[in-house]
């Protein structure tokens, strides 16, 4: 339609032709719909020079609804339409009736023949509550129905909603990659209408939509100050999700300067209004103290605000803070309810976090296949974390069945996120050879990745890789750096390994001192092999003074983890009464418990005690199989006592039934 119609539309109902003449449209068939748009409007009591909102009244001079029914039915689906948009957004010298547009647009949508574009528009107003209750299900229905006919605008709608979620609209990336796709084939096109309607109307609904297309590069290119400008278009209009957005702006310093006060009070201001993602934001503010000291009541208070409103991510946050305790008293019960409620829309952390629940029995029965179930959920979606959970799922064969290949697809898919866990973990399966050949290069390109993000096991193995020389060359000191910095971001393997360094006065000075220093730290921690070494240090007075009963009580705590070592250490202390009263028989069933669990003294200790009955009844061919055992493991005093005990005749029908071999001379 072009403006001399809209003017003789004007005229024909007594509007100053000079208002709005910003939209330039064609249209034919204009002297017919003129008269069909003048009863129209009449019937419907719409001055085009005036603004009439969705709370007017009409006036007594109104025909019956009978006559204005058959009257709407002359329209066309085309000029409903056009009438709706007109009065949607008050262009053309129309002013905003937003619930009249909203019943044209229903005609237009579902009495005339199915106008793509009324559909679209619909789900607009579903979305943004225009002339409507917002309702978010059937904005989602209708945008889909015009998305699927080809609506730009739909399609557009539509990945933004299916990336970030809504209430009640699951997330779904893959969903939302398709329909960008879409967007991406239609060109031009698809954002044409968007680009018009914000552009005349300055409607806050309109400018924050095309706002959100050049943040993400939707259908245009991405550019910060177009979008900041539609934010603020939308933010000055009183738009809250306009205010929302242009306070994330101002948080990540996209497009401006970045201001925490100033995100905070934007995101407050759309809070006010009921806008849930921005609640969400504020919370977090407060839970990290970001333009304002933290406060974890003010935060649970937002995320709980915007989590009953169904904000998945205030869903997953309130989630954590219950896990956690963080300005609540620690829910496991609570946490997992919230973050299945936050999964169940689609949210990938909230998929992740609910997949470790299940796994760990956080709140929930143990379900480790429901665990892998939700990792995949999150995964797919892109989710690196959920990543590497699910390829660590594969290779250890925790609820589901073990598939290395697959461990390593998933940790390579999360490794190529710059996930530092995957990093750390595909560098192992590199070194190790599992679920692909073995290639050290490789496994000290992803050691070295990970260890520069920071991740402090991925430091301890790069740190080992350059004191044993496994892909580089031997380097004691490089080895200790590396090693050290895992030991100062918390790693206790780290910290018994420093300790160790420091004791032998490898790649470091030798301190005894400082190596006592850090087997504590990681005793602190129970590492079983710090507490192990503390306690040798303890029996043998080496920079401590001696103590029997310290050691046997730090090998305790070992032992009670099922460290090899350490039970070894403590049936020698049980034998013979070091720290400790004897106790031959639970010293006997230590050494067994370690010897079974491949530990070489362990093997010679239990050949002894079966040899000598100590603990145990006097049985030379177990004491003979123990000694095998042990010899074939190195352990020389054990070769020493085959060859005694071999000597005896009576035992060679007994040796020869073990196979025994007789080691070479």
């Amino acid at each position: 339609m072009n403006n001399k119609f809209f003017e003789r539309l004007r005229k024909s109902i007594g509007e100053d032709d000079s208002i709005n003449k910003k939209i330039q449209r064609k249209s034919a068939g204009e002297n017919e719909l003129l008269g069909k748009l003048q009863i129209s409007i009449k019937q419907q009591h719409i001055q085009p020079n005036s603004t009439q909102t969705s709370n007017s009244k009409p006036n007594s001079s109104s025909t019956s609804p009978t006559s204005q029914a058959n009257n709407h039915k002359l329209l066309t689906a085309n000029e409903a339409y056009e009438l709706g948009e007109n009065l949607l957004f008050g262009l053309n010298g129309f002013g905003v009736d937003e619930k009249t547009a909203v019943k044209n647009l229903r005609k237009a949508a579902f009495k005339l023949g199915g106008h793509i574009e009324a559909l679209a528009l619909l789900g607009f107003c579903y979305e943004f509550g225009l002339g409507i209750e917002s309702d978010y299900s059937t904005a989602e229905n209708m945008y889909v129905s015009a998305a699927t006919k080809g609506n730009g605008f739909a399609q557009i709608r539509m990945t933004f909603l299916k990336l970030y979620g809504r209430p009640n609209i699951k997330i779904d990336k893959i969903e939302a990659d398709e329909w960008l796709s879409k967007v991406n084939n239609s060109g031009d096109s698809a954002i044409e209408w968007l680009l018009r309607i914000a552009n005349e109307s300055d409607h806050p609904a309109a400018t924050y939509c095309l706002g959100v297309c050049y943040q993400d590069a939707v259908a245009v290119e991405k550019d910060p100050s177009l979008a900041v400008h539609y934010f603020r278009q939308s933010a000055k209009a009183g738009e809250p999700r306009g205010e929302g957005i242009l306070g994330f702006c101002y948080a990540e310093g996209f497009g401006v300067e970045k201001d925490d006060k100033k995100a905070l009070s934007l995101y407050l201001s759309a809070a006010k209004k009921g806008e849930a993602v921005s609640m969400y934001n504020a919370a977090h503010c407060y839970e990290e103290g970001l333009g304002v000291p933290k406060n974890l009541d003010e935060a649970v208070k937002w995320y709980t605000k915007a989590a009953l409103l169904g904000n998945c991510y205030s869903q997953n946050s309130l989630g954590y803070m219950y896990e956690e305790g963080l300005g609540v008293e620690r829910d496991e019960l609570k946490a997992a309810e919230w973050y299945k409620k936050a999964a169940e829309l689609g949210y990938p952390w909230a998929e992740c976090n609910l997949g470790f629940c299940y796994q760990n029995g956080i709140g929930v029965e143990l379900n480790e296949e429901a665990g892998t179930y939700w990792y995949e959920r999150a995964a797919v979606q892109g989710h690196s974390r959920a990543q590497h959970n699910l390829g660590h799922a594969y290779q250890y064969g925790v609820g589901i069945e073990k598939n290395e290949v697959k461990a390593v697809e998933w940790y390579r898919r999360s490794a190529d996120a710059e996930n530092s866990f995957a990093m750390h973990s595909l560098g192992y399966c590199y070194q190790y050879g599992i679920g692909i050949e073995a290639n050290n290069d490789e496994a000290i390109k992803y050691y070295r990745a990970s260890a520069i993000l920071g991740h402090a096991p991925a430091q301890l193995s790069l740190g080992c890789c350059y004191r044993n020389g496994v892909g580089v060359e031997i380097n004691e000191k490089e080895a200790f750096k590396w090693i050290r910095l895992s030991a100062l971001s918390g790693n206790d393997l780290a910290q018994n390994t420093i300790g160790h360094l420091f004791e032998d006065g490898i790649g470091v000075k030798k301190d005894i001192q400082k190596a006592i220093y850090w087997y504590r730290i990681s005793s602190l921690q129970g590492n079983v092999w710090a507490l192990t070494n503390l306690a040798v240090l303890y029996f043998d007075g080496v920079g401590l003074k001696r103590n029997y009963k310290e050691s046997v009580r730090l090998l305790r705590l070992a032992a009670e983890k099922n460290h090899a070592r350490a039970q070894t250490r403590l049936a020698f202390h049980l034998m013979h009464g070091k720290g400790c009263e004897i106790n031959k028989k639970e010293a006997f069933q230590l050494y067994q418990t370690a010897a079974f669990s491949g530990a070489v003294n362990a093997m010679s200790a239990l050949a002894q005690c079966y040899e000598t009955g100590s603990g145990t009844d006097v049985n030379l061919s177990e004491a003979i199989n123990w000694y095998e055992k042990a010899a074939s493991g190195g352990d020389l005093r054990s070769a020493e006592k085959l060859v005694v005990l071999i000597a005896n005749p009576t035992l060679i029908d007994s040796i020869f039934s073990h196979g025994y071999i007789s080691p070479a001379a």
